[in-house]
């Protein structure tokens, strides 16, 4: 049988990560669905940061405030989140429509978006 204090030491000489992936494991075992437990979902808890992080950014906060929150430099925040980021463009269309800031697109332009070409003078 083990002393408590030598037990103490064992675990208190543990590696925190273990602990900490331990712990994690457990808590998302008691909350998860079992299919969503044996999913790639959240398995380690620095997952929980990247969705957010991507969340942000798709949602259209700018990077430079996402970047803040995240300890990060934008370049440093976008290297390997710029990829993530989806689905902003129609809004920034809008949003510039709206302000009038985008040009008007000239006939070959206007021919290539439609598949044909432009007309002839």
């Amino acid at each position: 049988m083990i002393s408590s204090s030598r037990a103490r030491t064992a675990a208190s000489s543990q590696d925190p990560s273990s602990v900490i992936r331990h712990a994690w494991r457990g808590a998302r075992q008691a909350v998860l669905p079992p299919h969503v437990f044996d999913s790639p979902t959240g398995k380690r808890v620095y997952d929980n940061r990247h969705t957010r992080l991507t969340k942000w950014l798709n949602d259209g906060i700018p990077a430079a405030q996402v970047a803040e929150w995240a300890g990060n430099s934008v370049p440093v925040l976008l290297a390997p989140y710029a990829r993530w980021i989806d689905g902003q463009l129609p809004d920034l269309k809008r949003r510039l429509e709206a302000a009038g800031d985008l040009p008007e697109p000239s006939e070959e332009q206007r021919a290539d978006s439609r598949g044909t070409a432009p007309e002839m003078p």
